[in-house]
């Protein structure tokens, strides 16, 4: 079982891996490079779940990390650059997170339905730094046509990434293709409502309710599939 998820977990992140990570500097003066630029994206990021897209700017990412505009530029010539690998970075930390979540749960389950523990580790990683920022990039896409030309593809190819992985990770719905689809779009929707009425909501027992009505609607439609 553990050489199976392994497998698919490589498998997924392979997919998904942004293109300047897939093979590790050889070099010194490459691999101080490599750092910076994951120092750069990562203020990136911070910059992005606290102030939003519009607050995603080489000027901000570099006064948050310290470098010169000059260093900056070094890495990223113009803003939508340093979006596209911020976009890169966050599609795929977010499934790596998922998954490492998802088959640790498996590994250590006793008897939890598989369908509960993917839904209950997919709620864990929507709550994480990474989709703050995705969500962040999904809501300003809508009007951004700049960004909608970097994101939308890249979020297309994430889902068709995991859709093409979804039967091996859960053999048990094979025989019920359109329903496993139709779990995962319904997980993933909810749980991004869920987020954004969070503030409204604003009592984390509801929250954890509807997460658990959640999980075992998704439970419930494999058994009477």
């Amino acid at each position: 079982m553990q050489s199976q998820t392994t497998a698919i977990r490589d498998r997924v992140l392979s997919a998904l891996q942004p293109a300047h990570e897939t093979e590790p500097p050889a070099k010194w003066q490459q691999r101080k490079s490599a750092k910076m630029r994951e120092r750069l994206v990562s203020a990136a990021v911070d910059c992005l779940v606290e102030n939003g897209y519009p607050g995603l700017t080489t000027a901000a990412v570099a006064a948050r990390s310290g470098v010169s505009r000059g260093a900056m530029h070094h890495h990223f010539q113009t803003r939508m650059e340093l979006v596209a690998a911020v976009v890169d970075h966050v599609v795929y930390h977010r499934m790596r997170t998922f998954l490492a979540d998802y088959f640790e749960a498996v590994e250590q389950r006793k008897d939890e339905p598989l369908i509960e523990l993917a839904c209950a580790a997919h709620w864990r990683s929507v709550q994480t730094r990474d989709y703050a920022a995705w969500l962040e990039l999904t809501v300003a896409a809508r009007t951004d046509t700049e960004l909608a030309a970097i994101f939308d593809p890249a979020a297309r190819r994430y889902d068709e990434v995991w859709t093409s992985e979804m039967i091996e990770a859960f053999p048990q719905w094979q025989d019920h293709w359109d329903l496993l689809k139709l779990a995962n779009d319904f997980t993933s929707a909810i749980h991004m409502g869920m987020l954004l009425h969070g503030p409204m909501f604003g009592s984390p027992e509801r929250m954890e309710r509807l997460q658990r009505f959640a999980a075992r609607t998704m439970q419930e439609l494999y058994e009477n599939r």
